[in-house]
């Protein structure tokens, strides 16, 4: 009996083919269309179709199926052999089941998924799979050092599987590497295979029973990131400087992020990219210049650069693995929204993409200008690689060209060779895997908890992305003042998360289409956050019956019902406290350390007694610091980064 092919289930069929060939095969199958199996001696399967084509499956996986049929690549004769074999095998076996019932009798059930870890190949193994050169490729990529997060099967999701930066690898056959689902295009695969296998070794080695485990590999000693000093003390000069004064330093901040990337510092050069933006912003007086944005960004320099003292140069903190970019293979995204931005005469429209294969969301972004006197288009008409933001938001994305970035941002090359489709849903997100569908906030909340601070995370734009079932809605509330609706929702287990969303000019209809669909929700997918207690999502679209509502894009009726207005939900003395703080060095950063007013420093004696008062007494002391460095800049910058990382902390998870 073939193991291999015992194994494969239809979610596994899926991804190494395709879901319509899988429905078609099945149904074939079903309408009794049922291959005549023969199994040659050397294992391998053939199969003689009533049309009289002729496949064959060899052992070693599933890409050295042949078959006599016309398709160019995959075919359904291939599958439809896999599910016959399975057919008949599990016939056989239950004959011989019900002839050994007695003797069989009170044995225990064996269920769930198979326990075996990919950490078991050895490097013969893989070598004989993908080759001497991407194993050789693979070395020198553990030398640089990688991170990467293993998943080990459960019940939910029996194939094993490693988010590796440049994609994911799952390990769809136990012991068997012929059968492997990478979103990566070929090429690019084989050496990620071999990554994800040291990954599970890793893993094993430090914790064997952990569902997840997030592992950093390197076999070389890194010397001490010097591109990285130079970025934290370009970002003290700006932080003395502020953004009102360092316009001349732009050309400072380009040199530096092309030191960082000739290093292979992928985070931290993200980083400066986002201050020069900033920079730039400032200079042209774009509404696109915000003073807290550009003081966490010059924190987060310090934050990685002090992570990172000593020479434990760290992978996750440096993203020294992270490819600039990955070609992708065929690939079937699902939408979950999309967020609208707005500054000035610049719009920007991020849509949210899950990939179901790989468990992972990726980002498109879309950015336009509208010249003055231009009639404005509503950014859901607006048509990217072929198709309008809406239908990409709410619908099913098959691609064959995207091109995927470090930051899981996400390229759909238009034009007809471009091989993208865009289907309608009906808002099937039950589909979606364990990693993007949070069924138990009560999980997400430990999950969200275990994270490591913002500051020296992967910068992975839509990390915090999550979709929550809703079992029943418990409050809906809107506050005037805050222009904010708030709504309480529950899952199946009695866990509560608050569903939050602020009125922008760039979405004005967001508010109306949040609380029509809301009340009759059966999901809602969001940037999930600690806060107020609890959890807290900031919505991207919700499901109502069968129908995706992304609020973004909704015009508003301003007719919606609440159950009142202000309430519990709108108090939150220690965010507000916090707020004002982070938003008085936040003016540091903005005017400059050299160039304070007298005040200032008795500013931040007020806020630190007001943040000791509600109980934040390490922040209070940090402001108190930064009070009494005011006249020293050596001290002073010192002081600021201290402040200014605690307290974006706190924030994180009050």
């Amino acid at each position: 009996m073939r193991a291999d092919l015992m194994a494969l289930t239809t979610d596994a069929l899926a991804a190494l083919t395709n879901r319509g060939l899988v429905k078609r095969a099945a149904k074939g199958i079903d309408a009794g269309d049922v291959p005549a199996i023969v199994t040659d001696a050397d294992g391998t399967v053939r199969a003689e179709f009533s049309d009289g084509v002729r496949t064959s499956l060899p052992p070693g996986g599933f890409e050295a199926a042949d078959c006599g049929c016309d398709a160019v690549g995959h075919c359904r004769h291939a599958v439809a052999l896999v599910l016959a074999y399975q057919a008949t095998a599990q016939a056989t076996a239950q004959a011989t089941a019900q002839a050994t019932a007695q003797a069989t009798a009170g044995a225990p059930e064996v269920g769930g998924p198979v326990a075996w870890s990919p950490g078991d190949f050895t490097d013969a193994q893989l070598e004989a799979t993908v080759g001497p050169r991407a194993l050789a490729a693979a070395r020198r990529t553990a030398r640089a050092g990688y991170v990467a997060t293993v998943h080990r099967p459960t019940a939910a999701d029996p194939a094993p599987r490693v988010d590796l930066p440049s994609c994911t690898i799952r390990f769809l056959v136990p012991h068997d590497l012929g059968y492997i689902h990478s979103d990566a295009a070929r090429g690019a695969t084989e050496a990620a295979v071999v990554l994800a296998v040291w990954a599970f070794r890793a893993a094993d080695a430090r914790d064997p029973s952990a569902q997840r485990v997030r592992v950093e590999i390197s076999t070389a000693a890194q010397a001490p990131p010097t591109a990285l000093a130079a970025a934290a003390d370009l970002a003290n000069e700006l932080l003395l400087e502020g953004a009102v004064h360092a316009t001349g330093l732009l050309p400072a901040v380009a040199a530096r992020a092309r030191a960082l990337d000739a290093a292979r510092l992928r985070w931290p050069l993200l980083a400066v990219d986002d201050l020069a933006d900033q920079l730039s912003a400032y200079a042209g007086r774009s509404a696109r210049y915000r003073a807290e944005q550009f003081a966490e960004l010059l924190a987060e320099v310090h934050a990685r650069h002090r992570a990172t003292a000593g020479g434990a140069a760290s992978s996750g903190v440096l993203g020294t693995d992270e490819p600039s970019e990955t070609p992708l293979r065929t690939v079937r995204l699902t939408g979950l929204g999309c967020r609208v931005g707005l500054a000035g005469p610049e719009r920007t429209a991020d849509v949210f993409l899950a990939d179901p294969a790989t468990a992972t969301v990726l980002v498109l972004r879309h950015r336009w200008t509208v010249a003055e006197g231009e009639p404005t288009l509503a950014p859901a008409a607006r048509r990217v690689a072929g198709a309008t933001i809406a239908a990409l938001a709410a619908g099913h994305v098959v691609t064959e060209s995207a091109v995927r970035t470090a930051s899981r941002r996400v390229r759909l090359p238009a034009g007809r060779l471009s091989g993208n489709s865009v289907l309608p849903s009906r808002g099937d997100w039950d589909e979606l895997p364990p990693g993007i569908l949070a069924k138990d906030l009560a999980t997400l909340s430990t999950e969200l908890d275990r994270l490591p601070p913002r500051l020296i995370r992967p910068r992975v734009d839509a990390e915090s992305v999550r979709v929550l079932p809703v079992a029943r809605l418990l409050s809906l509330r809107y506050s005037p003042g805050d222009q904010r609706l708030d709504a309480v929702v529950a899952d199946t287990a009695g866990g509560t998360a608050t569903v939050s969303s602020v009125y922008s000019s760039a979405s004005p209809g967001a508010l109306d289409a949040l609380a029509d669909a809301l009340p009759d929700a059966r999901y809602v997918s969001g940037v999930v956050r600690r806060g107020r207690g609890g959890l807290v999502l900031a919505p991207l679209a919700v499901v109502r019956g069968q129908d995706v509502v992304v609020p973004d894009l909704a015009t508003g009726t301003g007719t919606f019902q609440t159950d009142g207005a202000g309430g519990a939900a709108a108090d939150d003395d220690l965010g507000l406290a916090l707020d004002d703080a982070l938003g008085l060095l936040a003016e540091l950063a903005h005017r400059g350390g050299r160039y304070l007013p007298p005040t200032y420093a008795d500013r931040l004696r007020g806020c630190a007694a007001t943040l000791t008062t509600i109980g934040l007494g390490h922040c209070g002391r940090a402001l108190e610091h930064l009070a009494g460095a005011c006249d020293s800049e050596d001290r002073l910058v010192d002081a600021w980064v201290d402040a200014q990382i605690r307290l974006l902390v706190t924030a994180d998870n009050r």
